[in-house]
Order: structure tokens, then C-alpha cells, then sequence
């Protein structure tokens, strides 16, 4: 079905109408985000250690203790307000983007539960965003408007930030802190121009209906009162917020409060740059810095308060919340048997899992990084020797790092991951006892073991392969939360002279150099989780020979569909039927297992085996896609809950009626005939003579690669390879015996179809030559007794530029007019309109979603071939 995609003119472009080319710019933007996010954790730390260098670990629980009761009161209660004003940004997000689709309840705990999530693991458009597109997918609400939702909520948080930036900036100029300011004079002179820019943007929101649009983007604007109601509400959350902390801060801490309102402005937005949990470590030390309290240990006593009641009191709240809200959305199962209970919780356990792995890894590395009680290290050494509490102590800092880099996996759903973190919560909690004879932590970590093993069902993934790669974002929340961790270290033994004695120093009361031994292993499994990143992170949709069933050749040559051959390429790993009836052809690339084409086999057999296939890319945590697939089963994927995307359409000429006679057919005969005055003769070489002119075909065919600057395609076309070749016939045109161009052929069963992969000539053979070899095609399949003759596709050929169509669609066809430096799309369709075929429609087939478009990324990444190889064509 994609059979002549390349064959006419366009392998002179690479082609790459899914933004692959861009693929290679997103994975280094990843990476550099994920630096950029490391570096800013790592900068904030070294400011901590500088700035609080006189403090000790007890002078800080001493004040934690000390905090009067009614000031934490005073900052739940604070909480609670600001939060309440964070819900109302997306019940004007909701109302504004999908009004009355969405109850106001609704939408208010999906904001406010989002962004407790958000604030507590950092990476906010992927946490607390996936929690709201859980929330509104179930209310009706469509992928895209549910981007426009979050992206509208998020910009009415910023634009809070700015207005309280130019308040503070205004109000206060002359103590403003030095971290943030120009000058007074120039400081007041921005807050104005801000304030002058919000008051002109709400006047030109109440003349109409207003829509901001960015390229194809388009997100329709509050409407006056909207946004005066989420100015409204922003200020209130971030007043209230700040009002939180500065509530537990000491009474001499804060100079000015416009000051402290700008420097807590500055430190959350550091927070959420780095990638470091709830932007632990930035936030702290920007406030540190900026209003001067590195010495004060009441006031990170204050901090610590904060963070407990502002991130980790919201984000357990939003938890249990969402789980309730789960329950009750599916009351009805209550009432039914256990095993439809289990069901009703089991699409909360993966997630749960990974919270509670990530939690736990948290736990054990700050046991490891402090001190232990005194009293419980002189009991262990009346009962085992020193080597067993040095080796745990070892033991857990290698846990505690490992359940955080297992907890992606727990996510996933993989097998591994739940049998290895059993593992590791059974270790921990044995490493737990010797380091310390910390038995809560030991309680605590075999609990989470039990737990995982009760749920053990829900983990049945297993990877294709036995790589394991971290994404970099996940990568950099490791790496910030363990540089903390090892802050942490270094603050509790700031009182200890640091000597190279230190590294070799055993013994029972030693802590500090058991803390040096557990960074440099801490960050040795850093460095290699690193590496393995960078090393299985890219390049996952190289294609590598694979080798062909033995029933397969069979199954093919029995298909009347002839794109069915492209399993011969020997690229594609095979999916059988266990009766040897048929077979899926299929590679992964990315995150996703393609399928080139529908399963081959009769009606019944292709059902079963595309819902098998279905079974093994979610078995293999991996996205289910079929590439290039007809109209006739989209009720089937429709039912797996699948999507379906319009890349194109095929031409099939119907050789009954088609002759070369007719105006409409005089560009066919001209090129016919004029090969016959050029003295080039057509021929169909049998496959079993393909041997003997194999040598000549490979000079034709580099030459032709030499004159399009190409390589070869993949996956979806054929290459140049003689055992491939060797499957089939193939049309050769001669000039005095010499072969000019040449065609392998593939031949439907039944003689239901024709089509050719390969069309390859020398640069030199006639200017007529594509015309004049198709027209001989054509008219030898229908002496044959053919039935169709398939041209392939012409990609994004057909589809709606209807403002009422699908955005996919709209961009597609905008892809097509304006697209012409990049490929000829309108010229290749225009090619095969010279034979007057009939368009049938072919499709991609993938989750629907956010996973749409990065299972677009993957099957054209698949095709089109790696970043490297696109860039290098």
C-alpha cells in the first residue's frame, strides 16, 4: 500500500511530514533541560552550604520543636485559601475553553488536586496534567481541549506571578533585595509598565471574543470578568501561599513584605526550573539568599514547616482524593463480587507503586546520610561485628538510589521492575536493622514489600529487550533529589574537620565516613545510570536482520494483498498464529510496536491476531500501532480503543476497463512508444533467472541511489538486498541488451493485485522512463489477468482543511499545499492520476491521547529511518 511513495522523484528530500526531523532537536532539548534543571539543584545547594555555614543539624530540630502551635495552625489555614484560589484557575479554564461540559466541583478538585501534585514532584505539565487529563477525558472532554485547559490554568498561575512581581516592584522599590533588582528607579518604572500592559490587555479582552493564535495553534482567551476573576484568584493563591511560609518564618526575618512577596515569586519559579521534587533545594535557597537568613536556625526550622504543611500535606490530601474520587466514580462495581473490586483499584495500583518506591527510596537515603541514635549503634556492637553494619549501611544507600530509578518501572506496569523492587524493600528493610537497628524504617519497607507482593498481577510486562533506559526528565529528578540527599549529608557533618583519614576510617562511632563512602558509591550509580541513558536512550528504531519464519514465504505468496511482501525484507520480527494461518510483521521504534500493515491472514485469523498483537505491545509496556492499514477494520481498532489518523491515500488502477487508448492515456502511449523509437525493449525476468542479472540490477540501482544523494528506506519499502530480490520477478527495460531500469514485482495470490517496491534507473536511460516502464506494467498485469494494479500512496493526499475537521487533518493539509519544498506531495498524486486509479483511504492506528502524536513520531522515525540517518540524507 506504500509501495511507489519513493519510486517516482521523492527520495531527492527526505521525507518527514510528522516532524521527525525535529526528533534529534527534542532529544537534545530533553537533555539540556534536564542539565539545565540539574544545574540549577546543584548551584542552589552550593549557595546553601555557603550561606548557612555556621549552622548545625541540631540547632535546626531544636527551633523545628520550638514552632508555636498557632502559627502551624495559621499556615494550614493559609494553605487551604491558597489552594482554594488555585482550583478556581481552571474552573475559568474549563468555562472558557468547554463551558457547561464540565460540573464546577469538577473542575475546582482537578485544579486544586493537579497542582498538589504538581508542587510536590515537579515536572507539573506531567503529573498534575496527567491527573487532569484522567479527570477530564472521563467528563467527555477531548485531547486537545484538555491541553488548552492546562495550558490556560498554568498561564493564569505566571500571569499571577508577574502581576505580584510589579505589585512588590511598586509598591516597595527602594528594598527590594539586590538578588532580583535594577534600582529603585528603574525597578518602579518596570512594575508600572507590567501593570500598564495587564490593564491594557483586560481592555482589549472586553471589546469581543478574543482568540490567541500561535501557527496552527489557536486557544481561545477568557472573556474580561474571567480574567479578572483568575487575576483575582492568583493573587490570592500566591499572597496566601507566601503568607504560609512567612507565618513560620521568625518575626525578624522579613524586612518588607513586598520584598518577601517578590523573592518567594522568584523562588518558586526556580523551583519549578529545576527538576528536582517540589523544587527542592532551589526554592530554599533563593529564599535563604535573598532575604539573608543563612544563619538563622529558626528560620530554616520555618522552611522545614512549610514544606511539610505547604507540599507534602497537599500532595497526600490529593492522593487519598483521587482514589476516593475513583471509588465513588465507580460505585456501582462496589456492590459486585471481590475480583470486580480488584478491578476497581487495580488502575491506581502501578502509579501508587511507584510513589510508594520513590517515597521509600527517599526515606532510606536520608537514614543513610545522618546520624544514627547513639543508643541503638552501642547496642548493635554488643551483638555483631563492625563489618556487617559498614556493609549495610553500603547496602541501603545502593537501595535507597535503586527503588528510585525502579519506581519508572513500577509505573509501567514491568514484571522486573515489581520482582526487583520486592527485592530491594526486603533488603532495605534487612539493611535498615544493621545500620541503625532502625526497626520503624525495617516495618515500614517489609510492609511495602508485602504490599507489592499482593498486587503482583498487576505487573505482567515484559520488554522486548533487556534495555532499560531512564528518560532524561526521570533521570534529572533522581539526580537533584540525590545531590539534596547528599547535601543533607554534608550539612548534618559540617561540625566534623574533613582529613583524608576519613575515606578508611571503620568504626562504630564514624558516621561521617560511612556518609563519604555512601556519596561515592551514590554517585557512581548515578554516573552509570547516565551513561545507560545516554547509550539505550536513542537509536531504538535501528531495524537489525531478523530472521523469516519458515511459514511465512508461504503465508505471503498466499495473500492477495501484494504489500504483504515487505515481510520477506527481512527487517521485521513476526508475530505467528499458532496454527501457522497467518502472522503480523512488526519493529519497535521508541515507545511504540509498529505493525507494518494489517495481520495477514483470512477474516477470522487477522481479528485474532491484531488483538494478540494488541496483547503484546501492552504485555511489553509499549504503544500498539498499526502503519498503513485500510478502512475495513477501523471498527476492529476502534473496539481494541484505538484511534485512527488519515496519513494519505492509495491509488489502485482497475485493469478491466484501463487500455492506453483515449486523450487521457496519450502521456502513457507517447512514453511507450517513445521508448520503442529509443530502442528500449520491456521484459519480465522470472525469479528464477534473478540471479543471473543481479549484478546489473545493483549497478543500476547505485547508480540511481548516486543521482537521488539517497539511501535506502525501510520498514515500509524495500531496499536493495539480492535475497530479497531473489522472492520475485522483475520488470527490466533494455537498450541493447543492457539494462536500463528495473521493478521487482509483487503479485497478490489469485491475481487480485500487482504492485511494484523498487524502481530504479540509470540517469542516462530516457527522460520518458518512469512513464513508459508503468505503462508496460500496466498492460502486462492486465494480459496477466490481474485484477488491480496498486501505484501505492500519496501521503496526506485527501485530507479536510475544513475548520470543523480534526486538527490532525487541518495540519496535514496544510502540510500538502504549503509543503512542496520538502516533498512533492501534489506532484506525486498528480503522477498517478495519469492512470485514473480509484483513492482508497489508508491509515495510522495508535492509543488515542497525548500518546497520538509520539506514536506518529515513532512509525515515521520507523520509516523515514533514525535522526542521524534523516539528517545524513
Amino acid at each position: 500500500m506504500t509501495s511507489v511513495n519513493d519510486k517516482v522523484d521523492a527520495t531527492d528530500k527526505p521525507k518527514d511530514v510528522s516532524g521527525v526531523g525535529f526528533q534529534l532537536g527534542n532529544r537534545t532539548r530533553s537533555a539540556l533541560f534536564a542539565a539545565l534543571g540539574i544545574g540549577v539543584a546543584a548551584i542552589s545547594l552550593f549557595i546553601l552550604s555557603r550561606v548557612s555555614s555556621d549552622l548545625h543539624l541540631h540547632d535546626v530540630r531544636r527551633s523545628l520543636h520550638a514552632l508555636p502551635a498557632s502559627s502551624l495552625w495559621l499556615a494550614l489555614l493559609l494553605t487551604l485559601v491558597s489552594f482554594a484560589a488555585v482550583a478556581l484557575y481552571d474552573v475559568v479554564a474549563v468555562e472558557t475553553i468547554a463551558p457547561g461540559r464540565v460540573p464546577y466541583r469538577i473542575s475546582a478538585l482537578a485544579g486544586g488536586a493537579g497542582y498538589a501534585i504538581s508542587n510536590a514532584l515537579g515536572f507539573s505539565l506531567l503529573t498534575g496534567g496527567a491527573l487532569r487529563y484522567r479527570v477530564y477525558a472521563a467528563e467527555g472532554i477531548d485531547t486537545a481541549d484538555i491541553g488548552r485547559i492546562i495550558g490556560t490554568s498554568w498561564m493564569a498561575i505566571w500571569f499571577a506571578f508577574t502581576i505580584m512581581i510589579a505589585v512588590a516592584l511598586v509598591t516597595d522599590p527602594s528594598r527590594i533585595p539586590w538578588l532580583v533588582s535594577f534600582g529603585p528607579a528603574l525597578d518602579e518604572a518596570i512594575g508600572i509598565s507590567i501593570l500598564l500592559a495587564v490593564a491594557t490587555l483586560l481592555f482589549w479582552l472586553s471589546r469581543r471574543e478574543r482568540t490567541l493564535r500561535l501557527g496552527r495553534l489557536s486557544v481561545r482567551l477568557p472573556s474580561t470578568q474571567g480574567a479578572l476573576l483568575q487575576i483575582v484568584a492568583g493573587l490570592i493563591d500566591v499572597a496566601a501561599a507566601a503568607a504560609t511560609l512567612y507565618v513560620l518564618l521568625p518575626p525578624d526575618a522579613v524586612g518588607s513584605i513586598a520584598a518577601f512577596a517578590l523573592i518567594y515569586v522568584v523562588a518558586v519559579a526556580l523551583g519549578l526550573l529545576s527538576h528536582a521534587p517540589g523544587g527542592l533545594g532551589a526554592f530554599e535557597a533563593t529564599i535563604i539568599t535573598g532575604l539573608g537568613l543563612g544563619q538563622n536556625p529558626d528560620a530554616i526550622a520555618g522552611l522545614v514547616a512549610y514544606r511539610v504543611i505547604y507540599t507534602l500535606i497537599p500532595f497526600l490530601i490529593a492522593v487519598a482524593g483521587f482514589v476516593l474520587s475513583e471509588i465513588l466514580r465507580r460505585r456501582h462495581l462496589i456492590a459486585a463480587p471481590a475480583q470486580a473490586v480488584v478491578r476497581l483499584f487495580e488502575p491506581l495500583i502501578p502509579p501508587l507503586a511507584a510513589g510508594i518506591a520513590f517515597l521509600g527510596g527517599i526515606v532510606l537515603l536520608i537514614s543513610t546520610v545522618i546520624p544514627g541514635a547513639r543508643g541503638r549503634i552501642e547496642t548493635l556492637a554488643d551483638i555483631m561485628p563492625l563489618p556487617f553494619l559498614e556493609m549495610s549501611h553500603l547496602g541501603a544507600s545502593f537501595v535507597g538510589l535503586a527503588l528510585l530509578i525502579v519506581a519508572r518501572g513500577l509505573a509501567r506496569r514491568l514484571w522486573r521492575a515489581w520482582l526487583v523492587a520486592i527485592v530491594l524493600f526486603s533488603l532495605g528493610a534487612v539493611f535498615a536493622l544493621f545500620k541503625a537497628l532502625a526497626w520503624e524504617e525495617s516495618v515500614i519497607l517489609g510492609l511495602m514489600a508485602g504490599i507489592l507482593l499482593l498486587f503482583g498481577d498487576s505487573f505482567y510486562r515484559k520488554p522486548l529487550d533487556e534495555r532499560f533506559a531512564l528518560s532524561w526528565g526521570w533521570l534529572a529528578s533522581i539526580g537533584t533529589t540525590a545531590f539534596a540527599i547528599i547535601w543533607l549529608g554534608f550539612f548534618a557533618y559540617r561540625h566534623v574537620e574533613y582529613a583524608n583519614e576519613l575515606w578508611w576510617e571503620f568504626a562504630w562511632d564514624a558516621p561521617a565516613s560511612r556518609f563519604l563512602r555512601a556519596t561515592v558509591l551514590l554517585l557512581t550509580l548515578l554516573a552509570a545510570a547516565t551513561i545507560n541513558t545516554i547509550i539505550n536512550g536513542a537509536g531504538r528504531s535501528r531495524l537489525k536482520k531478523q530472521p523469516i519464519p519458515s511459514g511465512v514465504p508461504a503465508l505471503v505468496e498466499a495473500s492477495p494483498r501484494a504489500s504483504d511482501a515487505l515481510a520477506l525484507l527481512g527487517d521485521k520480527r513476526f508475530l505467528l498464529d499458532p496454527q501457522g494461518r497467518g502472522f503480523v510483521m512488526y519493529a519497535r521504534s521508541g515507545g511504540s510496536l509498529v505493525s507494518m500493515g494489517e495481520p495477514v491472514g483470512n477474516a477470522a485469523v487477522a481479528d485474532e491476531l491484531a488483538w494478540a498483537f494488541r496483547a503484546l505491545a501492552d504485555r511489553s509496556g509499549l504503544r500498539t500501532v498499526f502503519y498503513a492499514v485500510g478502512p475495513e477494520r477501523i471498527p476492529l481498532f476502534l473496539d481494541m480503543g484505538l484511534t485512527a489518523l488519515k496519513l494519505g491515500e492509495v491509488a489502485r488502477v482497475e485493469l478491466e476497463d484501463f487500455s492506453l487508448e483515449g486523450s487521457r492515456r496519450q502521456p502513457l502511449r507517447y512514453a511507450a512508444r517513445r521508448l520503442e523509437k529509443e530502442g528500449i525493449s520491456f521484459e519480465i525476468v522470472g525469479r528464477d533467472a534473478t540471479a543471473e542479472i543481479m549484478d546489473e540490477l545493483r549497478q543500476v540501482s547505485d547508480a540511481w541511489l548516486d543521482m537521488k544523494s539517497g539511501s535506502e528506506k525501510r520498514f515500509s519499502l524495500g531496499s536493495f538486498d539480492p535475497a530479497y530480490l531473489a522472492y520475485f520477478d522483475i520488470a527490466v527495460l533494455r537498450r541493447e541488451g543492457r539494462i536500463v531500469a528495473f521493478a521487482n514485482l509483487w503479485r497478490g495470490a489469485d491475481k487480485h493485485e500487482m504492485a511494484v517496491d523498487l524502481m530504479r534507473h540509470l540517469p542516462d536511460a530516457s527522460s520518458v522512463v518512469m512513464d513508459g516502464l508503468f505503462a508496460n506494467l500496466l498492460m502486462a498485469a492486465k494480459n496477466e489477468g490481474y485484477q488491480w494494479f496498486n501505484l501505492g500512496a500519496a501521503p496526506l493526499s485527501g485530507l479536510s482543511d475544513s475548520h470543523l475537521a480534526s486538527r490532525w487533518n487541518r495540519i496535514g493539509s496544510f502540510i500538502y499545499r504549503r509543503g512542496a519544498e520538502f516533498y512533492r506531495f501534489d506532484g506525486l498524486r498528480s503522477f498517478k492520476d495519469k492512470f485514473g486509479p480509484k483513492w482508497t483511504p489508508y491509515y495510522l492506528i495508535c492509543p488515542a491521547g497525548l500518546a497520538t502524536p509520539r506514536s506518529l513520531i515513532d512509525a515515521t522515525n520507523l520509516v523515514s529511518g533514525s535522526p542521524f540517518e534523516v539528517l545524513k540524507r
